[in-house]
């Protein structure tokens, strides 16, 4: 089902609508211009160097000891450092060259940062991991990996993270003009009442507003071109105006009802908010932050834990001399920064060394909204939203010889690194939801979905199989998700993850050849367009073959898609008439996935999983977020012949609980051997089957 249309004329002058500043890349008059992969970088202009500052503001124990390495402690701080404009590693930094310079001719930025260590640091492996930290969330130490001795850090690398107990957040510079006055430009946000209400909605818009700062408007005229509100039920439904008249940009309750106190990041409607509308807003914004400088902040800390002794005042570096490899970790919207961060050069530091060694970037089909004038690097999509937003597009092919014929580019996202000699082993996982929701075959095919994609030698792909994208979460009744039917309940994904943590880890250090990619693919019929999925007739449960599609859009000549960079002037963007083929996995006989890292969940099956759901939205045409499916199997035989389920039930699958013990106890065999599951994984698995049973 086509998932975006063209836009309708009544947003025509806000398309159009240009930056004060104008220009392209990092300033007002031509701003930067990234050489093609390839080419060589010349040498930064003599300069003095960037100087860091580590400010430790508390150290404490953890709770527990950890197998042989004994007890962590837990050092919280904040990492200042500053970025030269002038040398080459920086110059993809969008609006860098505008930012405000310190006395060094430097632009600084200030990351939070937690990290976990050893207390006895000869009990340490040398194995620095960065957990990317999620709109903020402090990543805890994982008890396993402290068991092997590893050093955690997480440190802030969002620059629209409101600032709030418990949450990390990076300190970046407004950019400015080069005459000192304010940037402006188009922008637009996405709202979705929850309920019927005369209150004002908050910007930036989208399910995580308050996981990010707005971008004020730069008048309080909604009258001025380049402001419109429009709604719409579906994404696909033509939009219906809202009159400048009936709209402010305010603050507004029961207590200052309409128009309510001015208020440059609120919005305020005359008629009650309705839910079963999407409300679209395209303003002028002002202030752009120069959010790309968390790249800069992330290269910059491993780099300075890594090798450094000390800060620029003489402050220790508390794991001096410890750290031999460094792996990254991101997980989502983390997992996309990685890729970005890959993409974009910045695994290369200053003196040219790899920054990091390893990276495993989870559930992550697509890169994030870090490098262009006006980013919003916490947005992400959700129910009705969001399906065109930033982040959706650039390259999604690795190799460097990848083509994108949709779109006429070549180069993927280890061009760079590839170029450089930077690149990382790179592990990259997948759930169902990344097929349905979040279009990421592209990642496995060439653009138009007719061949597989050779991945490279150094990146292995694996597929979690009737996964969705909450790794973990329990099943949820669907009315808790606000979707049609219950939720995927395949746990057993969570310690398929760490024993490929592991496989990561070994192949750094060690040079251990991880296991092959794992994915469902064209040749062998397992990856197909989403008609082509055989789905089983399950009582109450009903496959549509909705995705969401995945267009080749236009935001502007100043816009550069295949590196989320630059600036966008045409807001919305045209649809350019072509789309990439969004592809999904087929299914056995009971709907589970076929391809892919089979967990314990789906090899010896009480249900069906799936990455898909519907939202129960009464009207709305939609996929329920991301959550997936679950279906559980008939108990007996004589419960699925009444039902008139296909799918065998449990009794007929294993006839008793000791037969299901014994089906867990092979397939945990298996995973173990094919080094998809640790062995003390798979005993305690082994332990929950006989613990719990299906069967008499």
């Amino acid at each position: 089902m086509k998932r975006w249309s063209l836009l309708a004329a009544t947003v025509a002058s806000a398309a159009l609508f240009l930056s004060a500043c104008g220009g392209s890349g990092g300033g007002g008059g031509g701003g930067f211009v990234l050489p093609p992969p390839g080419a060589t970088t010349p040498p930064p202009a003599a300069s003095e160097a960037p100087k860091f500052k580590l400010a430790i503001t508390k150290t404490e124990d953890v709770a527990g000891t950890f197998g042989s390495v004994g007890a962590y402690e837990k050092i919280t701080g904040t990492f200042t450092g500053e970025v030269d404009p002038k040398d080459p590693h920086n110059a993809i930094i969008q609006d860098l060259s505008l930012a405000p310079r310190n006395a060094n001719g430097k632009v600084e930025y200030s990351s939070d940062f937690v990290l976990f260590k050893p207390k006895d640091m000869s009990k340490a492996n040398g194995v620095l991991r960065y957990d990317a930290p999620n709109r903020g969330n402090i990543v805890n130490l994982d008890p396993y990996f402290a068991s092997r001795g590893y050093v955690f850090l997480t440190a802030a690398w969002q620059g629209d993270v409101p600032a709030a107990a418990g949450k990390l957040t990076l300190q970046v510079p407004v950019a400015k003009n080069a005459d000192g006055s304010t940037i402006t430009g188009p922008y637009r946000a996405e709202l979705l009442p929850t309920a019927a209400t005369n209150d004002s909605l908050p910007l930036p818009g989208g399910p995580y507003n308050a996981a990010m700062q707005a971008y004020a408007t730069a008048s309080l005229d909604n009258t001025q071109p380049g402001y419109v509100l429009t709604r719409r039920i579906n994404e696909a439904d033509a939009r219906q105006l809202i009159p400048a008249s009936e709209w402010k940009f305010a603050k507004c309750s029961a207590a200052a009802p309409f128009p309510g106190t001015p208020d440059e990041t609120n919005v305020c409607l005359r008629d009650k908010w309705d839910p079963a509308y999407m409300y679209e807003l395209v303003y002028v914004a002002k202030d752009p932050k120069v959010m790309g400088l968390g790249l800069a902040a992330v290269r910059d800390m491993i780099a300075f834990f890594h090798r450094e002794a000390s800060d620029a005042a003489g402050t220790a570096n508390p794991v001096a001399a410890a750290i031999k490899n460094t792996i990254a970790s991101g997980v989502s919207q983390c997992g996309n920064f990685m890729k970005t961060f890959i993409h974009l050069g910045f695994n290369e530091d200053r003196a040219g060394r790899k920054v990091f060694d390893g990276v495993y970037a989870q559930i992550a089909a697509r890169q994030t909204n870090i490098n262009m004038r006006f980013s919003i690097p916490g947005g992400g999509g959700g129910v009705r939203t969001d399906h065109t937003a930033f982040g959706q597009a650039g390259t999604r092919g690795l190799s460097k010889d990848y083509v994108d014929d949709v779109a006429q580019r070549r180069g993927g996202i280890l061009s760079r690194c590839e170029a450089s000699g930077t690149c990382p082993k790179l592990f990259i996982g997948f759930s169902g939801t990344e097929f349905f929701v979040l279009q990421g075959s592209p990642l496995l095919t060439d653009a138009w979905g007719t061949a597989d994609l050779v991945q490279p030698g150094n990146a292995r792909i694996y597929y979690y199989a009737s996964t969705h994208h909450l790794l973990g979460l329990p099943s949820l009744p669907g009315a808790s998700a606000g979707a049609l039917y219950a939720t995927n309940a395949n746990a057993g994904v969570v310690p398929v993850v760490r024993a490929l943590y592991q496989n990561l880890e070994e192949w750094v250090v060690k040079g251990t050849t991880p296991p092959d990619n794992q994915v469902p693919k064209l040749a062998d019929a397992t990856l197909v367009r989403p008609q082509q999925l055989k789905f089983p007739a399950v009582p109450g449960a009903s496959y549509t073959g909705l995705v969401n599609t995945y267009s080749l859009l236009d935001w502007g000549p100043n816009y550069r898609p295949q590196d989320e960079s630059g600036i966008a002037t045409q807001v919305p963007p045209a649809y350019l008439g072509r789309d990439y083929a969004v592809l999904v996995p087929q299914v056995d006989a009971d709907g589970n996935d076929i391809a892919g890292i089979r967990s314990l969940d789906v090899a010896v099956p009480v249900g069906t999983n799936t990455g898909w759901n519907y939202t129960s939205k009464p009207g709305t045409i939609d996929l329920a977020g991301l959550f997936g499916s679950y279906f559980p199997f008939a108990k007996t035989a004589a419960d699925r012949s009444g039902s008139g389920d296909p799918r065998p039930s449990l009794e007929e699958r294993y006839t008793n609980q000791a037969g299901y013990v014994a089906a867990v106890t092979a397939a945990a065999n298996d995973l173990v051997a094919r080094r998809f599951l640790l062995q003390v994984d798979a005993d305690a698995a082994i332990a929950k089957a006989a613990a719990n049973p299906v069967l008499p």
